[in-house]
């Protein structure tokens, strides 16, 4: 009988052995994932990070981005980019996303943002209000009217009376904020948490009417995502506690 029993027992054990081997049983690795989210200019600081701690609270998933103005992105998704979640920097493009059938679910409202006057830290141009930049003398850079910082321009210009001759438009805000850094331009129009972003390498002047001209930042997971629960969970993720305390800590404010 010992003898019938041995190769039985470990014939089990064997058995027992595989089934931890390909993942079906606890202490398995995590299958290895990369979701990619394609998410607006104003966001990457924020975003890298809260896709740092997403990556540590889900083992084996990874977090790519492609950042660039909310139009751009749209575009690309439309024509059948490869991503898995969108975040515009308003709800226009997210409106469009959702449109043309490339989400899936609700969009979430996860942040808002308003524009402030960036200048060089020694402001060589003595800037220190919206009717400055009026003046052809100041070299001033906004964002194209396409891009949603540049459609907030545009709004703002509007609600203060100011008529703005911009040297340059730019695709996304970040390039505003670089020919503002790089001193090619005497100032710019970006948001707020551009500015606090690039602290000691800008100058932040506030607009008083810039309160009536408010940016909300939508996310959502793509309807084409090859991993549709995780890109659900990183929405989530940044609506929720965590993304939300990051957000706050850049300046953005609550949608």
């Amino acid at each position: 009988m010992k003898r019938l029993l041995a190769p039985l027992v470990a014939g089990l054990l064997l058995s027992t052995a595989a089934c931890g081997s390909d993942g079906s049983s606890d202490g398995a690795a995590p299958q290895a994932t990369t979701i990619t989210v394609f998410a607006a200019a104003s966001l990457k600081g924020t975003f890298t990070e809260i896709g740092r701690t997403f990556e540590d609270a889900n083992p084996g998933v990874t977090v790519a981005f492609s950042f660039a103005g909310s139009s751009d992105l749209v575009a690309q998704i439309s024509q059948g980019a490869p991503a898995d979640v969108f975040a515009s920097a308003d709800t226009k493009n997210m409106d469009k996303a959702v449109a043309d059938g490339s989400v899936t679910g609700e969009p979430v409202d996860f942040a808002s943002n308003t524009l402030e006057i960036a200048t060089p830290p020694d402001n060589p141009a003595n800037v220190d209000s919206l009717d400055d930049l009026a003046d052809p003398d100041v070299k001033t850079v906004i964002c194209a009217a396409e891009v949603p910082c540049g459609a907030a321009a545009a709004g703002l210009e509007k609600a203060a009376g100011v008529d703005i001759k911009p040297v340059s438009e730019e695709q996304s805000v970040t390039d505003v904020l670089g020919k503002v850094i790089s001193g090619e331009a005497d100032a710019g129009l970006v948001y707020v948490t551009d500015v606090k972003g690039a602290a000691g390498q800008v100058n932040g002047i506030e607009v008083p009417e810039a309160a009536k001209v408010v940016n909300t930042y939508p996310i959502a997971a793509l309807s084409g995502s090859s991993h549709p629960s995780v890109a659900k969970d990183f929405a989530a993720y940044v609506a929720g506690p965590e993304g939300q305390a990051i957000l706050a800590a850049a300046g953005f404010a609550q949608p």
